[in-house]
This record gives C-alpha cells, structure tokens and sequence, in this order.
C-alpha cells in the first residue's frame, strides 16, 4: 500500500479534478503490475497496473492480490467501471486503502467485488490514503474546497512593518509558496491586502499553472449574486463548490484570515515565522484553539508551522 501511494503522488499535476491513485499487482511476494492515474480522462489506476503486467505473468492474475489506495469505481464515467475490470480479470482479492467518498461510488466498487465473490480487505493505511485525497475528500464530503490559510510574520506577530509590505520569507521559502500556489486550484486575498500590496498570486518560481485569483472585494464581487450584507465565507464556498474549485489558499491579509478562522470553515493552517522583529503593524491573526501542530520545519531561519483542525470536520 505504501508503493501504491508513492505511485500515486505522480499524478499530482494532471489528475486533477479526479483523485490521486495508485495500484500494485502482487503474487507470491513478488510485484507483478503497477500503475497510477496519470491524467484525468484517461485510464484509472487499477486499468494501468492491468497494462503493465507482461503476457508472461498475465497468467498469475488468478491468483494475485491487488492493491490499490482507493476504492474502484463502480460507475460509468470517462472510463469504465475498474470494479468491473478488476473481476474480468479474475484476481481472487482486493486490498483497498479508503473508502471513495464520492457519491457515486461511496463502497458500491467494493460492494461489486464481494458480490463477484472476490476478497477484499478494506482501511489499510487509512489516514494516508485519505491524507493524500484530502482536497478531493473535503470538495465531496463537505460540498465545498480544501481551505488553507497561509501568513509569514514577524517574531513578534507581526505581519508587515508599521503598515507597510514587509518580506519575512527567504528566497527558500517564497519558492514553497509558489509551489503551494501551483497545487492549489484557486488563491485568494482581501481588499486591504490586495491595494495595499497589489499581489499578483500567480507561480512564478515553480513549474505549474497560476491559480484562479480571488479578491474578497465588495466593489468588485467574485460572482455577481453574492450579497456582501449576509455572511459572504459561506457563498464564496458554494460559488466555488458549483465552479469545482476543490482547493482554496488563503494568502492575506489578518482581517480575511480571522474572518475565516472565526467562520470555521478552515481545514489546514501554515504559518512561516521569521526571527525578525518590528515595532509595530498588523497583528496576525489568532490561531484556533481545535487545531493540532502537525508539522514543524526550520529553513534559512525561517520556520515553518503546519496546523490542522482537531474536529470532525476533517473525518
């Protein structure tokens, strides 16, 4: 299941909107078969692992195990159902990592398998095989994307220099935050910061496709039926729901990041700390109180804080 997932994190770029998944056919100890979904639109996983296995072990499939991180489809889409696959080619069992959420699916694939009398094995290495869809499992689950809030500050808490823009990342970590903008589907910042910054919230220093770029703007509204007088966190996440936006980075400035965090609509929280100090200007936002440090990382004197929700909300 761990080759599965590696092999997964190769279709991170052209997956999308679909799932990230891997698939290995084993017999005996001995791997016979792997592949990933590569790109959207074109074969799963499981019909790639099937590919690749040579005529001369395509004799061993009747009594292989097939790994795969998440549940096979068992509907019509661009493909063909891989439940359906995966009983045609007569493997005598399946060893699934999660559950697919996705109302079309949501344990039919596995229901099929067992119906075709093929063993299956179900939650190995659950939380990774959900960790690693996350953005896909919010968008299907919560009807609504992945929200990330992202800030650098000073040591102090600070998030600019008596008001005005200040850079507390290294050349280092600004190329992260490309990076992490290159992933995401879509980047968004408040009025305040974007006329006081004007940020361009594209990837320049990494390799993949700009973001859709948001601006929480009353004069210049995302959508022309949102209503700025009624909470707008909730219509920007049904207008982005509806225009399957399955991930959001929230880049700034305090006032929108506060907005969101007192919302509750937030799944993942990083935080870059400079040892910098200033005087005075901004306070960054308050962290939550149901949040859990997940990650911790120092570069260049920088560090780098990973938070995610304690709450159901992530299940």
């Amino acid at each position: 299941m761990r080759r599965c997932l590696q092999l997964a994190r190769n279709g991170r770029k052209n997956a999308k909107p679909n799932p990230m998944v891997g698939a290995v056919i084993v017999c005996d100890g001995k791997i016979i078969g792997e592949g990933y979904h590569i790109c959207c639109g074109k074969g799963h996983a499981e019909v790639n692992a099937f590919h690749s296995v040579s005529d001369k072990d395509g004799a061993l499939l009747s009594k292989s195990t097939i790994y795969v991180s998440l549940e096979p489809c068992s509907h019509y889409g661009r493909t063909p159902p891989c439940a359906d696959i995966i009983i045609n080619k007569g493997v005598k069992r399946v060893v699934v990592g999660c559950i697919d959420p996705f109302a079309k699916v949501q344990g039919r694939g596995i229901q099929k398998l067992r119906d075709a009398g093929i063993g299956v094995t179900v939650g190995v290495l659950n939380e990774e095989c959900l960790d690693l869809n996350k953005w896909f499992i919010t968008y299907n689950t919560h009807h609504r994307p992945y929200v990330i809030l992202k800030w650098a500050q000073s040591v102090n808490g600070f998030i600019d220099d008596d008001f005005k823009p200040t850079a507390f990342s290294t050349p280092f970590t600004k190329m992260l935050v490309h990076k992490s903008r290159s992933e995401c589907d879509a980047i968004l910042v408040g009025r305040i910061n974007d006329e006081r910054e004007h940020p361009r919230l594209n990837v320049r220093d990494w390799s993949g496709k700009d973001p859709v770029r948001i601006v929480l703007d009353r004069n210049h509204p995302f959508s022309p039926d949102v209503d700025f007088d009624q909470p707008v966190i909730p219509q920007l996440m049904d207008y982005l729901y509806d225009q399957e936006i399955q991930s959001l980075l929230v880049e700034g400035g305090a006032y929108t990041h506060q907005a969101f965090i007192k919302s509750g609509i937030w799944d993942e929280i990083r935080v870059e700390q400079s040892p910098k100090s200033v005087r005075s200007g901004t306070r960054c936002a308050v962290l939550p109180s149901d949040l859990t440090l997940t990650e911790r990382k120092g570069y260049d004197g920088n560090t780098i804080s990973v938070y995610h929700r304690m709450t159901s909300e992530r299940e």
